[in-house]
């Protein structure tokens, strides 16, 4: 398998239109059944009723091209399960976020069923020796892995509460995911990746302030998976091994601090952390002033830094690459204490 860089390019700009037009009669789809999300909660922010399952535009963007591309491939023999490894759990918790979208379910089973999938898609990952770090112990990693894929899973999900707030960010994930994959040519990550960025793109035109539909979960839980496991399999390949695993939670900052935020601050007013409110980093950063729209850009701006800073630690390694992780990881303990003191209700 072998792509050249305009065919990403080509990759990329189908999977934003493509996901864009698809976007529009999902959107008619979901206020024929009416999937709704109505104002009728005080943690709501919208004055109207919005659509959601607009996920699925994502979802099947990703899910069509990247098995296209694979088919049309040199090798598809090869990199056919290399694929349905990556897409099948991502389609399995899609699909129970869209269950969850029509009639509700309760965070239990939601769990379990996370909880499962993970471990499968572990085991297989480690089995078929497409992980891109392991710290070789196969427990430990197993265990790191499944925690780190349930994790983001619900990080996504809590993170998707402000309009284009997670769209956007996850778009600049995947970028940097890109990018560090490109150099170190892994095609199928790479090229999964920039579909995934013109996937969300594609939906951000409808889901950008005013948002139109909203992701749901079906968007939220298989994005969770797709970047999850996109960064489970990246191999940085930079020394030593503890800056290539520092490279995950850097590419994922922002969507990891808004979860840690609103946990802790719901394990400290305690109440449950499936509990929905007020209390993410977008509804404190407009407790500050900032409009819808500045907040999102403030969300999508501060992701950009700490994959920028992912992307020089990758580039410059061995000159500062320690030096950059340090300071990212002071910037966001200095961010996680400044919004922590915003408080958590109007």
């Amino acid at each position: 398998m072998s792509i050249s860089s305009e065919e990403y390019l080509i990759l990329g700009l189908v999977a934003f239109l493509f996901s864009g037009l698809l976007t529009w009669p999902i959107r008619k789809f979901a206020i024929a059944v009416g999937a709704m999300d109505k104002p009728t909660l005080e943690r709501k922010t919208q004055k109207e009723p919005i659509p959601y399952m607009g996920g699925l535009a994502i979802a099947l963007t990703v899910t069509i091209l990247t098995f296209a591309a694979v088919i049309r491939s040199d090798n598809t023999q090869s990199t056919f399960p290399l694929a349905a490894q990556l897409l099948l759990p991502a389609i399995v918790l899609g699909a129970m976020g869209l269950i969850d979208d029509l009639i509700g379910l309760n965070p239990l089973p939601r769990l379990i069923a996370q909880t499962v999938v993970a471990l499968v898609a572990t085991i297989y990952l480690i089995t078929s020796q497409t992980v891109g770090i392991t710290l070789d112990r196969t427990f430990l990693d197993e265990l790191i892995m499944a925690v780190w894929i349930v994790g983001l899973c619900n990080s996504i999900n809590f993170f998707d509460n402000h309009d284009g707030g997670a769209a956007g960010t996850v778009a600049v994930s995947t970028i940097g995911i890109a990018l560090i994959a490109l150099g170190q040519g892994q095609e199928l990550v790479s090229a999964l990746a920039v579909v995934t960025v013109g996937a969300t793109l594609g939906f951000l035109m409808w889901n950008k302030s005013p948002a139109k539909i909203y992701m749901g979960d079906a968007g939220a839980l298989f994005l969770g998976v797709i970047v999850s496991v996109l960064t489970i399999r990246l191999n940085p390949g930079i020394a030593p091994k503890w800056n290539s695993i520092a490279l995950m939670p850097m590419l994922l900052a922002i969507p990891l601090l808004d979860t840690t935020v609103a946990v802790l601050s719901r394990l400290y007013r305690r109440i449950s952390p499936f509990t929905g409110g007020k209390d993410h980093l977008s509804h404190r950063l407009m407790r500050k002033g900032l409009s819808k729209k500045n907040t999102a850009f403030a969300l999508w701006g501060a992701q950009a830094v700490f994959v920028g800073a992912a992307l020089a630690v990758y580039q410059w390694t061995s000159a500062i690459g320690t030096e950059l992780i340090i300071t990212a990881a002071i910037a966001w303990i200095v961010a996680f204490t400044w919004l922590w003191r915003i408080p958590s209700t109007d």
